[in-house]
């Protein structure tokens, strides 16, 4: 664009892409601290990148877009190769290249004796590669290059483990599942190409402005709801949500960089992204809004019944997502982004926290293993500790501030869901301080011998508590403000000090039944019976799916194709084929005995046939 510098936001991308390609191709052959200078190096040179970008922008007052090629031509539709980046880009930037680094840093310690090192950071720089893409593009479609290829990095790296069978099926689940949301961004791709002539996201967004709301109603409802149907995909929203939980198959750090930086926030960004179609779509924010309400309960209830503590993690992310639906769907999208950044940095560090927790018991996960860890591994404690205090929403940490927004603007929208969104902010901390209770109070209850990680991996945990506690004083919404102005902010002390009231009440209650009384856990379940079983067992949402769609395909494609085209068409045409050949075959052979008076008898034979014909054709003429 003219008057504008040209910042070369191409290289964000090419160096984690460069870092990629260096481990993928020559990762065999170097040593692993050259490969973990490759692998973090290209992160953090994107990182400084974002920061000497923003450094020439100055205040972003508006987008800055490099338009480098023409990438599709279709009549009347052009696609280019285009990065942008404004005030809704640079902190997605920030969040993911910066949580990004902290996370490979950890990842050198945390892999360090782990086979295909150098196949892992590949893996992870591209995974860094596809999210910056999906920021940065300009238009809808490029934006999708990088949502498949997060999709498909979470399906490398989520069966990283490919020996083990529970790896590959948690990959296969991600990936399908994930299919479903991108059907549905696909559909809305193509309505804008047929409604806007365009996927250009700034010439899509002027002509929505233009549109009156009886002209624009129902295809920028259907196109919203199209991209919402991608966004619980990617975001992990009810009906979508049962792939992340099983995503813990993979290594803790792959656990941290998908729930807290990268996948799992592109939903929520493209929502943010995408105001513009949702704002004039009123039913689609309100059915976000109730989306977000219904996963984040949930979630919350499936936490409390959880015994491996990167599921406690997984299913408070699911939650901790649910909020920020629930944000965007009232029109507080800034405060929805607001929690994706406090929520990278205390999500970032639990899940460390929890891999620092494994490192130390040698592979162990199962809270009931665990126990009376607070003196064996007191940084990893701490550290928990401040996250732990982050998610529930304590003052004055980062997640007070994010979820008080969200919560705040949730009452002056509909003041039902402020109630919803406040319960279930007291079982957040309930269920997160149970995990912290059960693994570092009372008494031992492993048998391997516990020790505190190295420094590789409790440094990047120290800085993530450092941020968990300061992040919520980040102008991040002020920043956004231009952006979203027409989203007024609530303040009402009465209704923070009931927030986090229940979220004290929560870890109180916590405190009582698991350091207290440590014995009394079970029976207050047994009392719950059946609505505890329900809860423990998900709410059978995978027994749903595998009655709903996974066994009547299975028993549909043994019964059709295996059966059917399988057996009959292809193996029947193919066992035909063979049983003519063998009859020709079988015919042909008894020309070929061997015996010379019966290949003179055939040659005579020959002869008086050639003849005749010969005789008769000429007798014709």
């Amino acid at each position: 664009m003219p008057n504008q510098p040209d910042l070369k936001l191409w290289l964000i991308l090419f160096f984690p892409l460069l870092g990629a390609l260096i481990n993928g191709t020559l990762g065999r052959r170097l040593s692993k601290p050259a490969i973990s200078t490759v692998a973090i190096g290209s992160v953090v040179l994107s990182f400084l990148w974002v920061f000497r970008a923003l450094g020439e922008l100055g205040q972003l007052e508006t987008a800055h877009i490099e338009r480098y090629c023409t990438w599709i031509s279709s009549g009347d539709l052009k696609i280019g190769f285009d990065l942008s980046i404004d005030r809704l880009s640079s902190i997605m930037l920030l969040v993911v290249t910066g949580v990004g680094a902290l996370i490979h840093v950890y990842a050198v310690g945390y892999m360090d004796h782990e086979e295909g090192f150098w196949r892992f950071f590949s893996y992870l720089n591209l995974f860094m590669f596809f999210m910056l893409i999906l920021v940065l593009a300009q238009n809808f479609l490029l934006l999708f290059v990088g949502w498949e290829g997060v999709g498909l990095c979470s399906y490398l790296l989520i069966g990283f483990y490919f020996v083990e069978k529970y790896a590959g099926d948690a990959a296969k689940k991600a990936f399908v599942v994930n299919r479903i949301g991108d059907f549905g961004f696909s559909l809305a791709m193509l309505l804008m190409v047929v409604h806007f002539g365009t996927l250009d996201m700034t010439q899509v967004f002027a002509a929505i402005k233009k549109l009156p709301i009886e002209a624009s109603a129902g295809i920028l409802t259907a196109i919203a709801l199209l991209l919402l149907v991608g966004a619980a995909g990617k975001s992990a929203q009810f009906p979508l949500y049962v792939w992340l939980p099983d995503a813990m198959a993979g290594p803790t750090p792959v656990s941290a960089l998908i729930h807290a930086a990268t996948m799992v926030t592109a939903g929520v960004y493209v929502i943010a992204r995408s105001s513009e179609i949702f704002l004039h779509a009123p039913i689609a924010m309100e059915v976000v809004a109730i989306i977000g309400l219904i996963t984040a309960v949930m979630a919350a209830l499936i936490g409390t019944a959880q015994n491996d503590i990167k599921k406690v993690f997984a299913y408070s992310t699911v939650s901790q997502l649910g909020y920020m639906f629930l944000a965007l769907g009232v029109g507080a999208f800034s405060a929805g982004i607001f929690h994706v950044v406090t929520h990278a940095f205390f999500k970032a560090l639990l899940f460390l926290g929890a891999g620092s927790v494994i490192h130390a018991l040698h592979g162990e996960q199962d809270l009931n293993n665990m126990g009376g860890l607070r003196s064996k591994i007191p940084i990893t404690y701490w550290t928990l500790m401040i996250g732990a205090v982050a998610i529930a929403g304590v003052w004055p940490f980062a997640g007070f501030h994010s979820k008080d927004a969200i919560l705040l603007a949730a009452y002056a929208h509909s003041p039902w869901m402020y109630w919803v969104g406040v319960a279930t902010a007291g079982l957040t901390a309930f269920y997160v301080f149970r995990a912290i209770f059960l693994c570092f109070f009372g008494t031992y209850r492993g048998k391997a011998h516990p020790h505190e990680s190295p420094a590789i991996m409790y440094m990047p945990l120290v800085i993530l508590a450092l941020l968990s506690i300061a992040g919520g004083y980040l102008p991040v919404m002020d920043w956004l403000a231009p952006l979203y102005p027409e989203h007024a902010e609530l303040h009402d002390i009465n209704l923070i000090l009931i927030s986090v009231g229940f979220a004290l009440g929560g870890i109180a209650i916590a405190y009582y039944v698991y350091v207290l009384n440590p014995g009394s856990a079970d029976s207050y379940a047994r009392s719950f019976g059946r609505v505890y079983r329900v809860i423990a067992n998900k709410f059978y949402m995978d027994e749903a799916y595998d009655a709903a769609i996974v066994h009547p395909i299975e028993h549909g494609s043994r019964a059709v194709l295996l059966n059917g085209v399988e057996e009959l068409v292809i193996e029947g045409g193919v066992n035909s084929t063979v049983a003519v050949t063998r009859w020709f075959g079988g015919a042909f052979r008894l020309l070929q005995g061997g015996n010379i008076r019966s290949y003179a008898v055939y040659i005579l034979l020959g002869a008086v046939i050639f003849l005749g014909v010969m005789a008769s054709s000429g007798g014709a003429r």
